[in-house]
């Protein structure tokens, strides 16, 4: 199959070598200058593992290739998939411009009949909507087809090769085949459905994994309050296999690209129809909360002052194994603690560059290391669970700190990494680990 994919970011770009690898010929479109010139040399971009493996292979093959000419990777497609941003805006409501923007110039381009298929994450309706702009500047036959995608970053290559289920939403039957047809090697769970469900199940997904999120995060504090361990609850609970163990890791909360923005959308389109979702607020509210839990355990450790304290930061990433940094914790964490006159020495295996660009550099001193970060600090936060920062000695770690304080937002050590270390150790959830910090528990009666 010919396939011409619309946007290279994480979405598009993913999906695009992917199919190169399934053997399809793929073109990807960007407007961007740097990204294009970036694929075309070899590079990638962003950081995903095995992406820029792949994508050598594919053009080595003849099987994918990058351009900025749209309309000429339209001519003669089979498949053309729009997989533009789609940030939003003040309200919380999605960005379609970028959208509306690909379907114009996607309708000026087509020359024979193709499958337009939406793989950005839209609001309920938005494929008809493309499916109107189009209609309303060509008379080629065309078919609209709703294809969610539900990779993670980080592992975003095997999510794309080994999907747990592909959703398609079409009117056309033939075209639902054919798009069917183009996923069956990759999985046998493909689901046809119409358009409107395959919107809504993209956004009804991540509110779910959000949802869990919050809940285990809520469940952590009440566990700090009345001294039971979450890792042990959030174990006992996935032995159910209506629960699972998926996204039942307690920590300061969710971040990245997803999450966030597909949360908010969802409360807005609830609105728009008269609804108020007020679970789904309740998970936002809880996330946002959960983040300031580590700023709020320093200022108890700190009696209230941190101005002149210098606070190491291991983590800017929203998650380990990316680069992303869009809602990350660290963003909003690392500004109170620079806002209040902290001393920030900060440390991530691959995301610094990005965290940088985006949040500036008044008040951080960047490092090139975890030790280094570490070095002469008053406390550590750690906000990202990257391997390397569980390999470390805690012992030689705290030869280096100036004070032994250590605030593990992400659960990362164990108590046997603890012995015989002087630590000040605070964790989420696990009270039996905490030492200089644990919460006073109540007598509890009954």
């Amino acid at each position: 199959m010919k396939i011409a994919v619309i946007g290279t970011g994480y979405v598009g770009l993913v999906s695009g070598i992917c199919y190169a690898e399934l053997g399809h010929t793929v073109v990807c479109v960007d407007k961007d200058p740097y990204k294009i010139a970036t694929l075309q040399s070899g590079g990638i971009p962003i950081y995903e593992p095995g992406l820029e493996e792949l994508s050598r292979k594919g053009v080595a093959a003849g099987k994918l290739r990058y351009t900025h000419d749209l309309a000429e990777a339209v001519r003669g497609t089979d498949l053309v998939i729009i997989a533009v941003g789609t940030p939003p805006l003040p309200s919380g409501q999605a960005d379609l411009s970028y959208i509306d923007a690909a379907a114009g110039e996607i309708a000026d381009a087509l020359t024979g009949y193709a499958i337009v298929a939406v793989k950005s994450t839209v609001p309920v309706g938005t494929n008809e909507r493309v499916r109107d702009l189009i209609r309303a500047r060509t008379a080629v036959p065309f078919d609209s087809v709703s294809l969610p995608e539900f990779l993670r970053e980080g592992s975003a290559v095997r999510d794309t090769l080994e999907p747990d289920r592909v959703v398609i939403g079409a009117d056309s039957p033939a075209a639902a085949e054919r798009i069917a047809e183009l996923h069956r090697p990759l999985t046998k769970q493909v689901m046809v459905t119409d358009i409107r469900s395959a919107e809504m199940l993209k956004y009804a997904s991540n509110a779910f994994l959000a949802t869990k999120i919050s809940f285990i995060n809520e469940i952590a504090n009440i566990c700090e309050k009345v001294g039971a361990d979450v890792a042990e609850v959030a174990a006992g609970m996935g032995l159910d296999r209506r629960i699972g163990t998926a996204f039942l890791n307690a920590g300061i909360g969710y971040g990245g690209s997803c999450f966030p923005k597909d949360t908010r959308a969802l409360i807005q389109i609830a609105g728009h129809v008269e609804y108020e979702f007020k679970l789904l607020r309740s998970v936002v509210e809880v996330n946002q909360d959960q983040r300031m839990r580590i700023v709020r355990k320093l200022e108890t450790i700190f009696g209230g002052e941190l101005r002149g304290k210098t606070v190491a930061v291991w983590g800017l990433s929203f998650k380990p194994n990316t680069d992303d940094v869009r809602e990350s914790p660290a963003l909003e964490i690392i500004r109170h603690l620079v806002d209040s006159g902290v001393v920030v020495r900060a440390y991530d295996p691959i995301a610094t560059p990005s965290f940088r660009g985006l949040f500036g550099d008044g008040g951080v001193v960047w490092c090139d290391g975890a030790l280094e970060a570490a070095r002469g600090a008053d406390a550590l936060c750690l906000l990202t669970e990257w391997e390397e920062f569980a390999r470390t000695d805690l012992h030689g770690l705290q030869e280096t700190m100036r004070r032994p304080i250590l605030i593990d937002g992400r659960n990362v050590f164990k108590e046997a990494d603890l012995a015989g270390t002087a630590f000040v150790y605070y964790s989420i959830g696990r009270p039996s680990l905490n030492q200089g910090v644990r919460e006073e528990m109540p007598i509890l009666q009954y």
